[in-house]
């Protein structure tokens, strides 16, 4: 088969298929950690106040979210230039392990909290120049949709691993450490090892995939201007971000749930082990279902069922970890771990469907230009999810403190982490269910 822009199509085996999808075992890493731990580690290793450590981390990502659609018409524009996305994908990988490492590696209290900001700043405009071309690489790896399916299963399989390492290793680092500040920088600093070994793994490993976007290269305004018309594209992506917001905020609120509702902050680990690993185990499951019942359809029932599950967690959280409120509380995460494998799968495999289409109705295939903008709306929902869990703090009078001077929670901050937690982010994922069936409709596939 023959894709956009004249390449012929190469056959996939599982070394390419590999060598791709190792990627996202480092970019799974660096989208979880800060939503899972950096708000934490602000309110309660540096005793920063919630609203401060709510600007920290949603400023840098504003940033992101301008920069990444000039990444990708830069990245566009190499491939035209050189047929390759190789460059960004390099400069990535080396600057991102070293930035991570960085936010973790500070003095304490305010100072502490601007250090990790601008780190945090450093971190994702390097995220940004490796995550936009290599969001764009399956399209110009595949033609058609169950080939793009098979390409996103190994890439969500590996995604399930680095997020994995990041709730589920990051905190034990922490504790092996000795915990405090220094437990945190240890972990910055081993995570970003692992982190650098995947980003640069994928580096090499998608060499060979030939990049023409189009007969000319484009600048970032001309690119928004051809792309604006892609009405199925836009669609998607707002489906996609509002659930981003939705994931981000419960990732956000999980070290809060199980430190003042659940009596431990290690279930924080237990709980994001019970969340992202039945993922894994359900992607080839939601493969299969997408090509007997399509995309749309299993994607809406993905994304109700999410919701579902996180309003049955607010009685099962309520009870705490007696009378078998534990239990309960992670056998629902599970659930709704199966339900987010769907929501990485079945989104990035549509999304180059619209820029497929998208190159047959202008001639001009920008994959880097529609990921640019894909990137940086999953970047709004991942900056915003925290800053907006510690909003909810904030309104509800959580109180912060480090944690070797412990504060009592009064009855109204422990609801409000509680609905943070569970309300908000079902209500998000009720919101995006328009948006989903309006794609299939515009996509003429059956919702």
């Amino acid at each position: 088969m023959t894709l956009p822009g004249g390449v012929v199509e190469r056959p996939l085996g599982r070394g390419r298929l590999l060598g791709y999808g190792v990627g996202s075992i480092g970019t799974g890493v660096f989208s979880a950690v800060p939503g899972l731990l950096l708000l934490y580690y602000l309110t309660d290793m540096l005793g920063v106040p919630a609203a401060v450590a709510g600007v920290v981390l949603v400023a840098p990502k504003i940033w992101d979210v301008l920069l990444n659609p000039l990444v990708g018409a830069a990245s566009d524009r190499e491939a035209v230039r050189t047929g390759r996305r190789t460059r960004l994908l390099a400069i990535g990988a080396a600057a991102l392990p070293v930035t991570f490492a960085l936010m973790f590696a500070v003095p304490g209290g305010v100072p502490g909290a601007l250090w990790s900001g601008g780190a945090f700043l450093l971190a994702a405009t390097a995220f940004a120049c490796f995550q936009v071309p290599y969001v764009a690489l399956p399209a110009e790896m595949a033609g058609t949709q169950s080939a793009r399916t098979r390409i996103m299963s190994w890439r969500v399989v590996c995604l399930t691993v680095g997020i994995l390492v990041a709730g589920g290793l990051a905190p034990a680092v922490v504790d092996l450490a000795g915990g405090g500040r220094g437990g945190y920088a240890v972990m910055g600093v081993v995570i970003g090892a692992l982190m650098a070994a995947a980003l640069v793994a994928a580096t090499l490993g998608t060499r060979w995939v030939p990049s023409r976007p189009g007969p000319r290269p484009l600048g970032p305004v001309a690119a928004f201007r051809l792309a604006r018309g892609n009405r199925p594209f836009f669609v998607l992506l707002a489906a996609f971000v509002t659930q981003a917001l939705a994931v981000a905020v419960m990732l956000a609120g999980a070290p809060y749930v199980a430190s003042y509702r659940l009596g431990d902050y290690g279930l924080t680990s237990v709980m994001f082990v019970c969340l992202v690993g039945p993922s894994m185990l359900a992607v080839p499951g939601w493969a299969w279902l997408a090509r007997r019942h399509g995309a749309v359809r299993c994607y809406l029932a993905a994304s109700a069922g999410f919701c579902a599950v996180a309003v049955a967690l607010i009685p099962a959280i309520a009870v705490g970890s007696a009378g078998g409120g534990l239990v309960v509380t992670l056998a629902l995460t599970a659930l709704a771990g199966v339900c987010y494998a769907a929501l990485q799968l079945l989104p990035l495999s549509l999304l180059p469907d619209t820029v497929h289409a998208d190159a047959a109705r202008t001639g001009q295939a920008q994959s880097g230009a529609f990921t640019g903008l894909w990137t940086a709306g999953e970047t709004a929902g991942l900056a915003l999810g925290p800053g907006l869990f510690a909003l909810v703090l904030a309104l509800s009078g959580f109180v912060s403190a480090p944690t070797g001077s412990p504060v009592a929670q009064e009855p109204v901050a422990l609801t409000g982490l509680l609905l943070g937690f569970t309300a908000l982010p079902a209500l998000l994922m009720l919101i995006s269910l328009p948006f989903v069936a309006r794609y299939g409709r515009l996509a003429k596939e059956p919702a």
